[in-house]
C-alpha cells in the first residue's frame, strides 16, 4: 500500500499542537491501566480488541469477519481469534449470509449489547466528570470540530486511495 507523498512545507504551530494533543489522547485512551478501569467500572471483563470489535460492531449490520477485519486495519486471523473468544463468552454469534448462504457473519448478542452499552456509559459518565468545568457551549464546539476533524481526516484517506499507486 503506497501513501501520497506528504507536502514539504513546515507545519503551522497550531497543527503540531493538534498533532500533539491527538497523540497524548490517543495514549491516553489505549493505555493498559486506563483499559482495565473502564473495564472494572462497567463490570465486563474483556480485552482490548475484543471492546474494539464490540464497539465496532455495533455501529454496523452483521458482517463478515473479512470485512471487520478491513474496518478494524487488523490481519483477519486477529479476528478470528478475538471472535472465537467473544462466541465463548456469549457476546456475539455466526449467523448465515443471507446474500451467500455458505459464508457466516458475525452479529452481537444481547449480551454483547449490553456489553458496548455499559462500557459507552462508563465511559461517558467518565468524560462528563473529567469536563464537569466546561460550559455546554465549549462542549459543543469541541463536538462540532472533532466530527469535522474526523470527517477531514476520513475524506483525506478516501483520496489517497482513490489515487492510483505511483511507481517509483
Amino acid at each position: 500500500m503506497s501513501a501520497s507523498p506528504l507536502p514539504d512545507v513546515p507545519p503551522s504551530v497550531e497543527v503540531a499542537e493538534i498533532e500533539r494533543a491527538l497523540h497524548r489522547i490517543t495514549y491516553l485512551s489505549r493505555s493498559a491501566r486506563q483499559h482495565e478501569r473502564l473495564m472494572a467500572l462497567a463490570g465486563v471483563p474483556l480485552d482490548r480488541a475484543a471492546v474494539a470489535l464490540l464497539r465496532q460492531m455495533a455501529d454496523t449490520e452483521p458482517m463478515r469477519p473479512g470485512e471487520l477485519a478491513a474496518r478494524l486495519g487488523v490481519e483477519a486471523s486477529h479476528v478470528t481469534r478475538t471472535v472465537q473468544q467473544l462466541q465463548k463468552s456469549g457476546h456475539v454469534s455466526r449467523v448465515p449470509d443471507p446474500d451467500d448462504r455458505r459464508a457466516q457473519r458475525i452479529e452481537l448478542t444481547d449480551a454483547g449489547r449490553e456489553a458496548i452499552r455499559r462500557i459507552r456509559e462508563t465511559g461517558i459518565r467518565g468524560m462528563q466528570v473529567a469536563l464537569a468545568d466546561w460550559s455546554a457551549q465549549d462542549l459543543r464546539q469541541l463536538a462540532a470540530l472533532f466530527h469535522r476533524m474526523v470527517d477531514d481526516f476520513l475524506a483525506h484517506a478516501a483520496d489517497d486511495e482513490a489515487e492510483p499507486a505511483r511507481s517509483v
